[in-house]
């Protein structure tokens, strides 16, 4: 692929770095994140697996079967080929494959705790009027956006892959004709800036138009800087695009047997983005280019949780993924167990046609052979170390994600009186914890992703505001049922104290009748 950069102006972006990135480190981002999610949502593809023995397996495959000993599913993964990738070991019949996959509803707990419900976007900004108008310019973005279904995809995917970048990518043609046909005034950082007098609702219907792309991690290729690497000076995405178009023509034959299960034509696209300049490839060639007028980098980097000295943060799926794959394991030796040992079987010794007559009540043989006998074996027995074995397994994985099976709602055993909030709070003190956490570096990225907002709609001149103005506080709701009347008590102690009315008004969940339909 050959990099044209003269629109970055910067000597220090080398052609031949990029390529590496693109080619090498994109390869091995990809097949380390997409292991990740496969675990999480458990790929199940269709294949017909037929062991040594001539029985039939079960139709399909699941991608955590990559993580079961070649004993079990008689297959040796390759590293290289992916989840599904593997050669068939000979010699070694497939066996039961039992999948529990305690991930998934693990990452969607602790999802539902975090943006179960909807969050209160409050501004900071001095002035009253200003502060109700930013709140709905927000409201608006975001519902534009997916409301509450934006937040929960940054959560789902910030959990599995350990961080979540987010793109604010306004219509560029859109913003440009409306810069085009206005005046310039200065801002407060000396830059011209457009100057135009709208209305509130044309400001609200142009603020739609600025989207929110959550990048997934396979694809994202952060250039650092060399000193900090929390700053990021280019922002690169490489990933394969399917066009709604056939790549080639698909014969008669091959429609006939199935060959070709997708022939949509694919590129493959390159994007650079820096605080000033922005390039597309597409399979290797330069499509289109252009600058960035709004002066700095409209990405926002979320960690799932917080990793010192590392881009990427900590990842829910991987610090489970060795615990899911002993588990499975164990399941499926118990399932092999109870495979041999549940049904009783028998051997029949100087009977004639003893393989062809049914065992069945009332069934009786008769023999001239005074030595034949009949032989029982099989049957269940119990294997307490096993069971003891899977259920360490399980508390291992409740203490590592800090999800318990009661914050699904599952109650298994006495968990004491929970009437009070205290006692609730108690029982559930590491889920709480770790959301805590994780509010903090989700809330400042939400924070980022709405001063990115004003600020574009400041530097195109439809709506004016000040760094200040730009400051905005994220109010999570309590994940816990809870009690009104303690939460009015506590609006009271609040309201003594001096914070603002409106602002407790909007943390008890009411706003003016006209912003309603507004609310994320």
């Amino acid at each position: 692929m050959g990099f044209e950069l003269e629109i970055f102006e910067d000597a220090n972006l080398q052609a031949e770095f990029l390529e590496w990135l693109t080619e090498e480190r994109a390869a091995q981002i990809q097949k380390h994140f997409g292991k990740l999610w496969e675990y999480y949502v458990n790929t199940m593809i269709d294949r017909q697996v037929t062991n040594k023995s001539g029985e039939s397996g079960r139709c399909y495959v699941q991608a955590q079967e990559y993580g079961l000993a070649a004993r079990i599913t008689g297959v040796i993964h390759n590293p290289n080929a992916g989840v599904f990738g593997g050669q068939a070991v000979s010699e070694i019949a497939r066996k039961e494959v039992v999948i529990e996959n305690d991930i998934g509803w693990r990452i969607n707990s602790a999802v539902d705790f975090l943006f179960g419900k909807p969050v209160s976007l409050i501004s900071r900004s001095p002035d009253s009027q200003k502060r109700t108008e930013i709140e709905r310019i927000l409201k608006e973005v975001f519902t534009a956006n997916g409301g509450i279904g934006f937040f929960q995809d940054m959560a789902v995917l910030g959990s599995v892959y350990g961080f979540v970048d987010c793109f604010v990518r306004p219509d560029i043609k859109k913003f440009e004709n409306i810069t085009s046909s206005r005046g310039l005034q200065t801002n407060e950082f000396g830059e011209s800036r457009p100057l135009q007098e709208t209305s509130f609702e044309y400001v609200l219907e142009t603020a739609q138009s600025i989207g929110l792309e959550l990048i997934e991690a396979p694809r994202a290729l952060p250039v650092l800087d060399e000193n900090d690497y929390k700053k990021i000076l280019y922002y690169i995405q490489h990933y394969y695009q399917k066009k709604n178009s056939v790549g080639q023509s698909r014969s008669f034959l091959t429609r006939l047997f199935g060959g070709g299960f997708d022939s949509r034509q694919t590129v493959e696209v390159t994007e650079i983005v820096s605080s000033k300049a922005w390039q597309r490839y597409e399979d290797g060639r330069l499509v289109s280019e252009g600058y960035l007028p709004v002066g700095f980098l409209p990405v926002v980097h979320i960690q799932n949780l917080a990793q010192p000295f590392y881009y990427e943060g900590i990842s829910d799926v991987e610090v489970l993924t060795p615990l899911q794959d002993e588990l499975n394991t164990r399941l499926s030796d118990r399932a092999n167990r109870i495979t041999f040992q549940t049904f009783k079987m028998y051997l029949g010794k100087g009977i004639d046609g003893f393989e062809n007559k049914p065992v069945s009540p009332g069934r009786m043989w008769c023999t001239d052979n005074p030595d034949a006998t009949i032989e029982e074996f099989g049957g269940d027995e119990a294997s307490p170390s096993e069971d003891a074995h899977i259920a360490e397994i399980r508390e291992a994985m409740d203490k590592i994600s800090s999800v318990t099976p009661i914050v699904s709602g599952i109650i298994g055993g006495r968990v004491g009186n929970l009437t009070s909030a205290v006692a609730l709070r108690l029982t559930l003190m590491g889920m709480l914890s770790k959301t805590e956490r994780k509010r903090f570096t989700y809330g400042e990225g939400i924070k980022k992703i709405c001063e990115m907002i004003l600020g574009i709609l400041d530097w195109a001149g439809i709506y004016k505001t000040d760094r200040e103005d730009r400051a905005v506080d994220v109010i999570f709701p309590s994940p816990l049922p809870e009690n009104m009347m303690e939460k009015l008590q506590e609006a009271q102690i609040k309201k003594e104290l001096g914070v603002p009315t409106e602002q407790i008004l909007k943390e008890l969940g009411y706003e003016k009748i006209e912003n309603a339909e507004h609310k994320i």
